[in-house]
This record gives C-alpha cells, sequence and structure tokens, in this order.
C-alpha cells in the first residue's frame, strides 16, 4: 500500500509518515526538508509546494492514501491537481479554529465556520479562514474520497508551540524557591490529542477509505483535572496559587499561548467550547486516545531532553511568575 505525506520533516508530518511505516505501508514525503529529519524507511522528494514542478515526482504515480497537512490554499490546490485523480484516499488535517465561535461547548461538524480566506498568507488572524478554503477545495475535488479531520489541540513529544510542555515542565522545575506555581482558576473545559494517536488514526483511516468531515481531538476534561494530571507526573508535591481570569488580565498575562502567557487558559465566556467539541464521529471512525498522563509524562521527558532552559514559545518565564506569585499572595 502507497502512502503519500504532502510534508513529513515538522512534527505531525513527521508523526505520520512515521505512523504509515508502523502500519507497512511503503511511505513517501514530499517536503521541503527544512523544518527537520524525515523518519527511517521513507522516500523523501524535496520539493517546494510553491514552485514549478513540484509534484513531478509524485504526479505518475498512484496512491493509496494522500495526507495532507498544508495550511496554504494555493499548496492545496497545487497537489488536488497534480495527484487528486491518483488517490484512492485524500485525508486533509484541517483545524478546529475554522468554527466562527467557540461559545457552546460539544457542539459538532455543523457549527457555523469562518469566511474562506483563499489567498496564501502567514498571519495567525487567517490560519483558521485558510484552512476553511482548504477544505473547500479538498471537498469539490476529490468528493466522497475526502476525509476532512478538523484537528483540536495537538499535544505529546516534541510540541513546538511549548503549550502542552509547559505544566509539566513547570511543576517538575518549579520556578519559586517554595515550589509554588501559578495556576488558573477557571472551570474552562480542555481537550488534547497525543499527536501519536492523531497521526495513527489519520493512516488508518485514509487505508479504510473513511471519509466526510469529523473533528479530531480527545477527551474533554476540565481544565484543573489537566493542571493535576501535569501536577502528578511531575511528581511535584509544592503549594499552587490560584488566580481567576479578571487577576490574570489585570496583571497582563496573555491566554492560550505567547510571550507572558498561560497556556492551555482561555478566557471565558467566549471561549467555553473551544476545546470541547463533539469526537463522536471521529470515534466512529476509531480514533482512540490514550491517557492524558502518559502523553504529559512523554511530553516532560522530551522537554528535559530538549533542554528546560531554552527560549520557549509559550508560558512565563520564571522571573515573571516570581513576580506574579509574590503580586497573588499579597
Amino acid at each position: 500500500m502507497s502512502l503519500l505525506v504532502l510534508g513529513g520533516t515538522a512534527w505531525l508530518g513527521r508523526a505520520v509518515a512515521a505512523a504509515g511505516v508502523a502500519l507497512g505501508q511503503e511511505v513517501t514525503i514530499l517536503a521541503r526538508g527544512q523544518s527537520g529529519a524525515p523518519p527511517d524507511d521513507v522516500e523523501v522528494v524535496r520539493a517546494d509546494r510553491g514552485a514549478p514542478g513540484a509534484y513531478d515526482v509524485v504526479r505518475d504515480r498512484d496512491w493509496d492514501v494522500v495526507i495532507d497537512v498544508a495550511r496554504q490554499p494555493s499548496h492545496v490546490a497545487g497537489a488536488l491537481e497534480a495527484v487528486g485523480d491518483r488517490a484512492a484516499s485524500w485525508v486533509f488535517v484541517s483545524s478546529a479554529s475554522v468554527y466562527a465561535a467557540g461559545e457552546v461547548p460539544g457542539a459538532d461538524e455543523t457549527a457555523a465556520l469562518l469566511p474562506a480566506h483563499e489567498a496564501d498568507d502567514e498571519g495567525w488572524e487567517t490560519y483558521g479562514a485558510r484552512k476553511v478554503a482548504g477544505e473547500r477545495l479538498v471537498l469539490d475535488a476529490v468528493g466522497e474520497r475526502a476525509l476532512v479531520a478538523r484537528s483540536g489541540l495537538i499535544a505529546g513529544p516534541g510540541d513546538h508551540t511549548d503549550r502542552t510542555g509547559y505544566w509539566p515542565l513547570r511543576f517538575a522545575h518549579p520556578a519559586s524557591p517554595d515550589d509554588a506555581v501559578l495556576v488558573p482558576d477557571s472551570p474552562l473545559l480542555t481537550q488534547v490529542l497525543d499527536v501519536r494517536d492523531l497521526a495513527q488514526w489519520l493512516v488508518s483511516a485514509g487505508l479504510s477509505r473513511a471519509g466526510g468531515v469529523v473533528n479530531a481531538s480527545g477527551p474533554t476534561i476540565p481544565l484543573a483535572d489537566h493542571l493535576a494530571a501535569a501536577r502528578s507526573v511531575a511528581g511535584h508535591s509544592g503549594p499552587v496559587v490560584p488566580v481567576d481570569q479578571d487577576w490574570l488580565a489585570a496583571h497582563e498575562v496573555a491566554p492560550w499561548s505567547g510571550e507572558r502567557s498561560l497556556p492551555l487558559w482561555l478566557p471565558l465566556p467566549e471561549y467555553a467550547g473551544f476545546m470541547a467539541r463533539s469526537t463522536a464521529a471521529a470515534e466512529a471512525l476509531g480514533l482512540v486516545a490514550r491517557p492524558l498522563e502518559q502523553t504529559l509524562a512523554d511530553t516532560l521527558a522530551w522537554e528535559v531532553s530538549a533542554g528546560p532552559g531554552r527560549a520557549r514559545k509559550a508560558g512565563l518565564s520564571p522571573s515573571d511568575e516570581l513576580a506574579l506569585i509574590a503580586a497573588a499572595r499579597s
């Protein structure tokens, strides 16, 4: 069985290629190769998807499954034009960011979408709308042969966004001399899926010719339970310092990610359902999530091996957290 992964050296794409190899597939990846090393035992076609002739090496071959993780509409369109007719199954990895609103927990795939943004763009503000455009291109071109997987927050070892690794690492290495850790006091629901589980399912679903549009994420649990799991795998026994969202806003702590942020936390009520979408359709197609504790333990081990002191894309610096803990306690 032949599997073509469009992008296979970055985090998710590499996991998809590795899952294909593990499932006994003949895997080819087409990528620039600038995001990391490809997995072992795959054919590598180095190409810039925006350049003429990018698909020349693969366009005259038949593929059992094509899996595309593209975020640029032109890349989606180019791949479909080149190999859309040669694929028995086409899997497009979309995003839960396609939805126009996130207030309602339990919303399914029929929820309203953002207007499509059909031009290429690097800005985060158009990311979800570009994925909407990609979905439409795929569904129009390959129809019933397409599986559109709207991924939620991906977790696990290798998380270069630093969102899922922040909490187990901080609990394992507190900034405060008394091992205190600042945490958001919020009833927010969270939903993450291990990158390895998502990758394995994407390949398996493609091989089984699954089709349709589905939300692909993990179980929904309260943020407090997610933090408790991170604390447990880190072996943290120090105090926690809970602060509510008004306090965080007043002290200029950002939600979700970025500099001076608390990862995973989002303000309510506008994000009450952002990480709490129905995944019943994907589960019916075989999606299974491993225990959160296993994901967080493996992520912590990767964080330690990657170097706890490296520059991060999300979270509080130790100095910021020390100042915030002092402010909260005063």
